[in-house]
């Protein structure tokens, strides 16, 4: 682009400030960005550990319907095969439940553990190097856990300080993670001059795709942030089996109208960005 370029588009009116978030705003998009980095993270460390046991110890999730929990995560650490469980005996599995969750766990688990680990169809191949890696991803999940925790009590304790973001949490809806979201991509909403430019904003707009006399189907437009989509959509998802949740109603009344499920959680959606942005701090002239 050269200096006539730049010169006529600041003439014709048309050039706009840019934006740059403010310290409150900044700190919100880094730790929104770091916890759904991890949370994939943990999906993925969570896929790998049950991915092993299918082959290292497939009747473990008869005792351990969540293979992933801190108990199972132990026994798995210190024991990762039916063949290591078998070698191990009732006693040393024993101590380890006994350690980690002594309510829930005792000899009568570690027994069964036993028992199913002697029958065990799994496989005998490179059961040494996936013992080591079953470990691994065990150790794994247990730091993104913690990792994830500690960004948790990040968000909440700039949340508390944050009096912008109160409008955000009076909605019963919207959890912590949601209000963090929010606030991260809306920012300082005074920018955005009408309620249909922050759905677009967001790719809640309708696009209709056409070319000559064809026509394509109407669809979410899908611009903007899609990790602001997917909260939206995971807060729809509670909201309308939430009793006495507004977008619950709002969602059932859709349905009696006649509208499809999936095009009906959609306008749900749209609701709840429409909303977020009249609570969000310093909505301009919205």
């Amino acid at each position: 682009m050269d200096a006539s370029t730049i010169a006529r588009v600041l003439l014709s009116g048309q050039a706009r400030v840019g934006y740059v978030p403010d310290e409150q705003i900044a700190s919100y998009r880094e730790l929104v960005r770091l916890h759904t980095q991890l949370s994939d993270e943990l999906a993925r460390d969570k896929n790998e550990i049950q991915g092993l046991l299918v082959v290292l110890f497939p009747e473990f999730i008869q005792v351990f319907a969540d293979p992933c929990r801190l108990t199972a995560t132990a026994v798995l650490q210190a024991y990762p095969s039916a063949r290591a469980i078998r070698a191990a005996g009732v006693d040393a599995i024993a101590a380890i439940l006994r350690a980690t969750a002594p309510r829930n766990y005792g000899r009568g688990t570690a027994r069964r553990l036993v028992e199913l680990a002697e029958h065990s169809v799994s496989s005998d191949l490179a059961v040494e190097a996936r013992s080591l890696s079953l470990k691994i991803w065990c150790e794994q999940l247990h730091h993104t856990q913690a990792h994830l925790e500690h960004i948790d009590e990040q968000i909440e304790q700039l949340l508390s300080h944050d009096s912008k973001a109160r409008g955000l949490q009076t909605v019963p809806e919207f959890g912590t993670q949601t209000v963090a979201v929010l606030l991260a991509a809306l920012g300082e909403v005074t920018r955005i001059l009408r309620l249909d430019q922050v759905v677009a904003y967001v790719g809640m707009d309708i696009q209709i795709k056409q070319s000559g006399q064809w026509r394509g189907q109407a669809k979410l437009s899908k611009r903007g942030s899609g990790l602001v989509r997917r909260m939206l959509y995971m807060a729809a998802m509670r909201c309308i089996w939430l009793p006495g949740s507004a977008f619950g109603v709002y969602y059932q009344r859709l349905l009696a109208r006649g509208l499809g499920k999936k095009t009906a959680l959609m306008a749900v959606m749209r609701k709840m960005l429409v909303i977020a942005a009249y609570l969000a701090p310093n909505r301009g002239r919205l």
